[in-house]
């Protein structure tokens, strides 16, 4: 029987909720807002309280017989062609850890595309799996990682052959896509699963023209974030699971080791609600997308200085497969400024926020949720900070490492270096030395130093000089990197 896209589940199990009047002893505390205080009612409204109910005892009953999240999650897996879903309300930062975990074990080899996110190196941390890097595809030119080939995983897997499966991400927040298919082909030949880190790859699914999505490659495993590209609330992530490789179960219990107990039924909606949006109009919605980026798109490329950067830039022989148009990603290296002076005016200046920023590249990430008034604003505020950029010169300049320089050498589990003996020595003397920690310029949260790798001068004064510029680094102890922490 066809499934019935017109229902949501979780939205309906909230209407009824309301429409019963059922009086909640339970948490959550503020009583469906009759105890919250005045002046957070009035910024938030009381929607937000009146959709925050307990999960199991609330939006269902104490044995969950209503399998209001089951269905939900079926619906959704019906939705994107995966045999298996799964909500969580922790973000695709505990999904992927999930995944790993249902993958490899302590001590166990998993292949990686070292352009991971920070959260899944924070996995490593956790689990004490032995990462084996796959070098991405390096763009020298513009100083960029692209996902890795499949004949790159194919090359580690002869390394390695006791490795477990494989990792990798694509789309990049760049939108630059691997050949999934291809990679996962490396992985079922040695009977081994492929976990794809989809978190931007939301809307892949809902249109013919965006770029293959990891459930129709062949993947095992998929990690999506529905807040990032979709229209989830933040922290909105689903994982799907296809093929017998990797048990769903297995992977539930992975999710659950991780998970909070307390989850929250408002992100729960947000991705029922997203999952009907798509499966009853997306092709509608992403067409309409994809048209305003393109326009978008050209309109930027008309502005002296800025170049968008296009599948002529991010695709070919040694870079990536595919291509995702709808991040936008804007080099403004013509008007002789970083990405980080550029993203600071246009945020001051003109109340515009771009998300990705690096140390040439600004993204205006374009969604379904955007129109012509909200890109017209957009454009108009580029083409003010193009007549603008003299006056913002001369920018810091980054010392960015080749290729073969920015690469660490991983000389122990990032487990052991990071809880094992440390000590915060000055950065003038931390090269040669064995990070404890991670230090990740953020966005796009690709760590340039994982824990266990050893120290380099080039790498220590990209991160110096890219901090002076404007770079934001997170999760280093000493935010001034003026100390690193480092093995003893």
């Amino acid at each position: 029987m066809a499934a019935d896209h017109t229902r949501a589940p979780v939205l309906q199990a909230l209407v009824d909720y309301r429409r019963r009047g059922r009086l909640s002893f339970t948490p959550p505390g503020h009583k469906q807002a009759r105890g919250a205080d005045r002046a957070v009612r009035e910024v938030l409204g009381d929607a937000v309280f009146l959709g925050d109910v307990l999960a199991t005892g609330g939006l269902d009953d104490r044995l969950t017989r209503g399998q209001v999240l089951q269905r939900a999650e079926e619906l959704m897996a019906d939705a994107v062609h995966a045999e298996h879903t799964f909500f969580t309300t922790c973000g695709s930062s505990l999904s992927v850890k999930a995944a790993m975990l249902a993958v490899a074990g302590p001590h166990e080899k998993l292949l990686i595309g070292r352009d991971a996110h920070k959260a899944v190196v924070s996995g490593l941390v956790v689990s004490g799996i032995e990462p084996v890097w796959v070098e991405p595809r390096w763009d020298a030119e513009r100083h960029l990682a692209h996902p890795p080939a499949a004949e790159d995983f194919a090359r580690a897997f002869a390394a390695h052959p006791d490795a477990k499966g494989a990792l990798v991400t694509s789309p990049t927040p760049y939108g630059a896509c691997a050949d999934l298919r291809a990679i996962a082909e490396v992985c079922h030949g040695r009977g081994v699963p492929l976990i794809v880190d989809e978190a931007w790859g939301a809307h892949l699914p809902f249109h013919p023209d965006l770029p293959s999505w990891a459930m129709d490659a062949g993947a095992d495993i998929c990690v999506t974030s529905i807040h990032k590209m979709g229209s989830g609330l933040e922290q909105g992530s689903v994982f799907h699971v296809q093929g017998d490789l990797v048990p769903p179960q297995l992977l539930k219990n992975r999710s659950d080791l991780l998970g909070t107990t307390s989850p929250s039924v408002l992100i729960y909606a947000g991705l029922d609600g997203w999952r009907r949006q798509m499966a009853l109009h997306g092709r509608e919605i992403m067409g309409g997308a994809l048209e305003l980026a393109a326009e978008v798109r050209g309109a930027i490329e008309d502005i002296e200085g800025l170049h968008v950067n296009d599948r002529d830039d991010f695709c070919g022989p040694g870079l990536a497969d595919d291509f995702d148009p709808l991040p936008t990603i804007i080099d403004v290296s013509g008007l002789g400024i970083t990405g980080y002076r550029a993203a600071d005016w246009l945020r001051e200046h003109r109340e515009v926020e771009m998300h990705l920023v690096d140390h040439r590249r600004i993204g205006a990430q374009i969604t379904h949720g955007d129109d012509r008034e909200t890109t017209g604003v957009l454009l108009a505020a580029l083409k003010d900070l193009a007549a603008t950029a003299p006056e913002l010169r001369p920018a810091p300049a980054v010392d960015v490492p080749s290729p073969q320089e920015l690469r660490l050498e991983q000389v122990r589990l990032p487990r052991d270096a990071f809880f094992g003996p440390a000590e915060d020595v000055p950065v003038a003397e931390a090269a040669g030395r064995i990070a404890a920690e991670m230090i990740t310029p953020y966005p796009p949260g690709i760590p340039a130093v994982l824990p266990g790798e050893r120290l380099t001068e080039p790498v220590l004064r990209y991160l110096r000089t890219g901090l002076a510029a404007g770079m934001f680094l997170p999760d280093p102890g000493d935010p001034e990197l003026e100390t690193v922490r480092v093995a003893k």
